[in-house]
């Protein structure tokens, strides 16, 4: 009887072993984890909020949320309102920063975060070299799914001012990886179609007060006028229906003391959508539901986690 105790508690011993060895994960840390990689000679950081619910043996969600102009991944892990909703729907949301360049925007040479959007948001200063963006977004996948149990079905992202042209950009050439992507306060710098690995669900949202594109408030009641005889929301609508194979056609809902929505539904059918939304009272900042009525994280979420990769 003793002896074969000894066996049977080996043998447990042995199957728990197996089964933490199964995994090929490390332990993950909760809460806030900085993370830096090399990334064709420069090293690269990023950040990632991993929820307390987070459990090794279910894959999870992914988010991320790329900061705009002047900005990094820290700063957005603390102001962007999306790793509290990460903990409260145990979703892991990753932060990275764009690199330091000499740019010139409208005339001034500077030198800040940007992310490299395609041509025609700014111009880099003589000599200096942009980084591969996309590389290193794919990088920081490929180590997410080496340190967590990641849904790749189900990764996501979101971007701020610069971060939301650099989104458009990823909804172009990373969206065999990405389920949706949301782009607030970015214009869209081009008004050709690029081609996309696939076609992907878009939201374009933007503050009725942003001073980058208006100089008083902008009523939101003459959204619907805009989208069709307003260049600059001409040029976004265009891009993104022929880029992402949208019909021209779309839908007006909401309220215009709230949110108004144009809905532009898919030319293949089904529930993918493209929506240009314009959000009452925000300037140019991301809604965290602090810095304005509207918790943007909670709001993207409900709206990103209908999708997941095919």
């Amino acid at each position: 009887m003793k002896t074969s105790g000894i066996c049977f508690l080996f043998l447990i011993i042995l199957i728990s072993a197996c089964k933490k060895e199964d995994t090929g994960k490390p332990d993950a840390v909760k809460g806030k984890n900085r993370f830096t990689m090399t990334v064709d000679g420069d090293i690269r950081e990023y950040y990632v909020h991993v929820p307390g619910s987070y459990d090794p043996d279910q894959q999870t969600p992914v988010v991320f949320m790329l900061h705009g102009t002047s900005g990094d991944g820290e700063k957005f892990y603390n102001i962007s309102g999306w790793k509290e909703v990460g903990e409260a729907e145990n979703i892991l949301t990753v932060f990275p920063s764009s690199w330091h360049h000499c740019i010139i925007d409208n005339g001034d040479v500077m030198n800040t975060t940007k992310w490299n959007i395609y041509p025609g948001g700014f111009e880099y200063c003589a000599g200096e070299v942009p980084r591969d963006d996309i590389k290193f977004l794919r990088q920081i996948i490929s180590e997410l799914n080496d340190r967590y149990n990641v849904d790749p079905h189900r990764i996501y992202l979101v971007g701020f001012s610069n971060g939301g042209q650099m989104a458009f950009r990823c909804a172009v050439e990373m969206s065999d990886q990405l389920a949706a992507i949301v782009q607030s306060a970015a214009s869209t710098p081009h008004d050709t179609t690029a081609v996309p690995k696939r076609n992907i669900p878009v939201v374009f949202q933007l503050g009725n007060e942003d001073d980058r594109y208006f100089s008083t408030p902008f009523p939101l009641s003459l959204f619907d006028f805009s989208i069709q005889n307003v260049q600059v929301f001409q040029k976004i609508a265009h891009a993104h229906t022929n880029t992402f194979q949208y019909d021209s056609n779309y839908v007006m809902s909401g309220d215009t003391n709230s949110v108004v929505y144009a809905t532009f539904p898919s030319l293949s059918g089904g529930d993918r959508t493209f929506i240009m939304a314009m959000i009452k009272d925000l300037g140019h900042a991301y809604p965290n539901g602090t810095n304005h009525w509207m918790n943007g994280a909670q709001i993207n979420w409900n709206w990103m986690k209908q999708f997941t990769l095919p």
